[in-house]
């Protein structure tokens, strides 16, 4: 019997999807629930997989093609076997022939290998060649006898590869994945649709870090997951939030539309892009949640399994840039929310401490905000409300 496989029920916000990748070949044998095919959306990477067991018996779009939601992808034939691949024998037979043949040849001695250009150059020469990457029989020699110099091979990578034969200048295009596209999208309309203006903090570390060496232990015994750092920028940004509505609302036309609840937008790179999957109501999470939460996206952002219902939403993000090191940023606002928390690495530097010089471990904050709505003097009170909570952790405990 023959069944048809569909592309998923795709949500109002996404017109359509790009097929990616079919992880199948017409005439392989598909298990239930076997993943069939890739579907690439706007905002995510969406597996479609065999609803019966069978045989896959048509294609009905190439990689590259666009459907819509439920549209029909291929044709299952239900309860078939595949057919088993064709004896070996014949072929292996076919190749034998040629070996023997080809025997005699294998007996004779190898030809001298002739002598590589490099060799002919001078030490310093032959250095640069190496080093350059270029190959001497390319190059235009202007020595003596028309030998090639060193200077020739440095001038002709100078000069990406002019010579005899031009050098080799690959270049490679490829089309843009939809999430990148996406992406770009939102932020150009973010640039142009915002007044988007960054401030700026630095927060003393000293107390988190204390913190979570002398819990840590006990934190993972009662909770199974580590104690890290997100989650205390989380749930400082959360309690600011709802000291500062303004920052945590958005923009509707000529309306300004306010959130009773925080829902954190946490951003995470993968090999496709940035995503942004979504903690829903962070004011009423644990440390522990949090952390489980953010720990189980990020393993569904590298596998590729995050929901559109994840991604969706969110009231304010917070992000990241001192895992890869970045010490200073202006982060881009996430429309159509007012302001992006971005955090940096932490350097151990010499700051003024009760008239004394100490070292502590140190990060710079930035928050980027909407000046349409938020003022400067509400952005500043919201980053140095987050400054407060993170050099004096119990606050966060009392809501204070």
């Amino acid at each position: 019997m023959a069944t048809e496989v569909k592309a998923p029920v795709l949500p109002e916000s996404v017109a359509d999807g790009t097929i990616a990748t079919w992880h199948k070949k017409v005439g392989d044998a598909v298990k239930r629930d076997e993943n069939l095919l890739d579907l690439e959306t706007d905002k995510v990477v969406l597996e479609v997989p065999s609803p019966v067991d069978g045989v896959l018996k048509e294609i009905k779009f190439e990689v590259g093609a666009t459907v819509t939601s439920s549209q029909v992808v291929a044709i299952i034939e239900e309860g078939a076997v595949a057919d088993a691949p064709a004896p070996a024998a014949e072929e292996k037979k076919a190749e034998a022939a040629p070996a023997k043949a080809a025997a005699p040849a294998a007996a004779a001695a190898p030809a001298p290998a002739a002598k590589s250009a490099a060799d002919s150059l001078p030490p310093g020469a032959r250095f640069t060649a190496i080093t350059e990457g270029v190959n001497p029989a390319d190059v235009d020699g202007t020595g003596r006898r028309g030998a090639v110099t060193k200077e020739d091979i440095v001038n002709f990578a100078r000069n990406g590869g002019a010579g005899k034969s031009g050098g080799a200048r690959p270049e490679e295009r490829v089309p843009m994945t939809r999430i990148r596209k996406r992406i770009a999208e939102r932020l150009m309309q973010s640039k142009n649709g915002t007044a988007m203006l960054t401030t700026f903090n630095e927060v003393d570390l000293s107390k988190v870090s204390a913190a979570r060496k002398d819990l840590q232990d006990e934190f993972v015994k009662a909770h199974g997951i580590k104690l890290g750092f997100m989650s205390f920028f989380v749930k400082a940004a959360a309690n600011a939030l709802q000291r500062f509505p303004l920052v945590n609302a958005s923009i509707d036309g000529d309306d300004i539309i306010y959130h009773g609840y925080s829902d954190i937008s946490i951003a995470v790179s993968t090999e496709k892009g940035l995503v942004t999957p979504v903690l829903r109501n962070v004011e009423r999470m644990s440390f522990a949640d949090i952390e489980k939460t953010i720990a189980d996206y990020a393993k569904k952002a590298r596998d590729g399994k995050l929901s559109l219902e994840e991604l969706q939403g969110g009231t304010f993000t917070v992000t990241n840039g001192g895992t890869f090191g970045s010490l200073l940023s202006t982060p881009i606002i996430n429309p159509p929310q007012s302001a992006i928390l971005g955090m940096h690495a932490i350097k151990e530097r010499p700051i003024a401490q009760n008239g004394q010089v100490v070292i502590a471990p140190m990060m710079y904050l930035a928050l980027s905000y909407d000046h349409r709505i938020i003022d400067g003097k509400d952005s500043v009170q919201f980053l140095v409300d987050i400054k407060n909570q993170l050099e004096n952790p119990g606050r966060m405990l009392f809501g204070l």
